[in-house]
């Protein structure tokens, strides 16, 4: 395979500039992920401890196997949403490996608002458990939650993808062959209680976990009667009398031990096949990407750089490099595992969304993952090309990209705008996992054509009554429009929101593309089938 020769020189201006302003935005990231973590307040944890309780990444942290990556999956959720502060939606989801098995691990943080769900909450559990349908894998619960928030229940419970759907999903992805296990470590109250109830098999410890559909205030409300919450569905009510849980643990320690004792004891199941290496480090330093990459979306970027930093040996061996230039398309391998890759480099012209097209068509027939490195302004636009048929090339790019069965895997690096976001597989189009880069941007287009596209339509209405608009009043209706994009362009706003599943460092590209290849090559690849593509 062809080994990709760096220009990059580490002693230019550029590259010192744009070095220290990406590491300006990965050091804020770090900051803020790593307050994200600490759960809830000082108060909430000291709380939850003197329970005998595991704060919630310990837990995960004992039930993973020791030094392996845990592939955090919406950590920005609900960050700067709503009134609460929820750190991570008040849940940790993200691919953990058990016993060698990667599994979907789904851990409420009791130290948030109790564990209850917001509507974010939701939404990112659904998330975890999409990604394990997808992936085939076995879903760990560990359950620590007082049920939905009941001040949003309206957003919470009555809708088809609302609190309901979680307990839908575990159903359905255990008559789909994908384990479902709880632990109960704290509370599992009202509609919470059907997690356990709906898992194949089910923990519960001594003391801190209980299982009811009404707690003792309710129970005396509705019936008069007088119960403690161990009484009503403790430990040993649940294993020895109801038969809801299966084991009985006697504290955090023990009932992840257990898991884990389940999880070994899982049976086999077929996976994707493919052909693996050896792994290999780049050639080049994956720190170089913060000097290579320059944030200002105005300006272009090489992305055979930032690939030469991510994939095996630096090795790409490129398809029709000649040709439709503003898309890169070539395969590689990414710790042992083989890949194909498109990376945006420029506007995507009638050629660039063929040459897409074309290479898509390659890696379902070769049965290959695919990963998409998006920095997409949009399709070309204009009378020459929309005669040259841009809308119908770039509609056979998307068909291609709708329909194709092998896992994708998305990574936004800088602009995802508009159409060309649809092209590159953005959030609509089903890719396995998407991550984004803190220099990324997303929205239906930048926010300048944004503010020019609604200026100008706002000088036609006036030019019709013979009126004209000041610079200053101009200016009033650019600059709102301009923040407005900026903001909700911005990837922690996005992330918040669960439009993608994680921001990263730009230097844990590879990390992160490695651990999300080994999580989709647990799934067997299935069959595509191609619709009609217009010629």
């Amino acid at each position: 395979m062809s080994f990709i020769n760096s220009n990059v020189s580490v002693h230019s201006s550029d590259y010192k500039s744009n070095f220290a302003a990406n590491k300006a935005v990965c050091d804020d990231l770090a900051e803020k992920s790593a307050r994200i973590r600490l759960g809830g307040d000082e108060k909430s944890r000291q709380r939850h401890q003197t329970q005998g309780k595991l704060l919630v990444r310990d837990r995960i942290a004992l039930l993973c196997d020791k030094g392996t990556p845990f592939l955090e999956v919406g950590l920005f959720g609900a960050y700067e949403t709503y009134s609460d502060v929820v750190p991570a939606a008040g849940t940790v989801a993200g691919v953990g490996v058990v016993h060698g098995r990667q599994c979907m691990i789904i851990a409420n943080d009791a130290t948030v608002k109790g564990g209850t769900y917001y509507p974010l909450t939701v939404k990112k559990h659904l998330r975890a458990q999409e990604i394990a349908l997808e992936n085939r894998l076995p879903c760990l619960y560990l359950v620590d939650s007082g049920g939905a928030f009941l001040p949003m229940q309206s957003e919470v419970f009555p809708d088809r993808d609302h609190f309901g759907r979680i307990f839908f999903n575990q159903a359905n992805l255990s008559a789909a062959g994908v384990p479902q296990i709880a632990a109960v470590m704290g509370a599992c109250t009202a509609g919470g209680a059907y997690v356990p109830a709906m898992s194949d098999q089910s923990i519960i410890v001594n003391k801190t976990g209980t299982i009811f559909l009404a707690g003792p205030p309710l129970v005396k409300a509705a019936t008069g009667e007088d119960v403690t919450a161990e009484e009503l569905g403790g430990a040993r009510v649940h294993t020895e009398l109801s038969g809801v849980a299966d084991y009985f643990a006697e504290n955090d320690q023990d009932a992840i031990r257990i898991m884990r004792e389940i999880v070994f004891h899982l049976g086999e199941k077929d996976h994707a096949r493919v052909s693996l290496r050896s792994p290999e480090p780049p050639a080049f330093d994956p720190e170089e990407i913060l000097g290579i990459w320059n944030p200002d979306l105005k300006r272009q970027n090489n992305p055979l750089e930032v690939i030469a930093r991510i994939v095996d040996s630096s090795r790409f061996f490129e398809f029709k490099k000649n040709y439709g230039t503003s898309v890169l398309a070539g395969f590689a391998h990414i710790e042992g595992m083989p890949c194909g890759i498109l990376a945006n480099n420029g506007v995507l012209f009638s050629e660039s969304a063929l040459k897409a097209t074309h290479f898509i068509e390659l890696c379902v027939t070769e049965q290959v993952p695919l990963i998409f490195l998006q920095n997409i302004s949009g399709f070309m636009v204009g009378a020459q090309y929309e005669r040259g048929g841009i809308a119908k090339d770039g509609a056979k790019m998307v068909h291609a990209v709708s329909t194709a069965k092998i896992p994708k895997i998305t990574m936004m690096l800088g602009g995802s705008f508009g159409a060309g976001n649809y092209g590159m597989c953005g959030r609509a189009f089903g890719p396995r996992l998407l991550w984004t880069w803190p220099t990324s941007r997303i929205s239906v287009m930048g926010g300048e054509q944004a503010s020019q596209v609604l200026l100008a339509v706002k000088q036609g209405q006036l030019a019709r009554e013979g009126k004209k608009l000041t610079a200053a009043e101009q200016d009033a209706i650019v600059s709102p429009i301009r923040e407005k994009y900026e903001r909700e362009g911005h990837p922690y706003y996005a992330s918040a929101r669960l439009w993608d599943d994680g921001v990263i460092d730009m230097r844990h590209s590879r990390a992160v593309l490695a651990a999300s290849l080994a999580t989709v090559l647990n799934a067997p690849m299935e069959k595509t089938n191609l619709g009609v593509l217009r010629m």
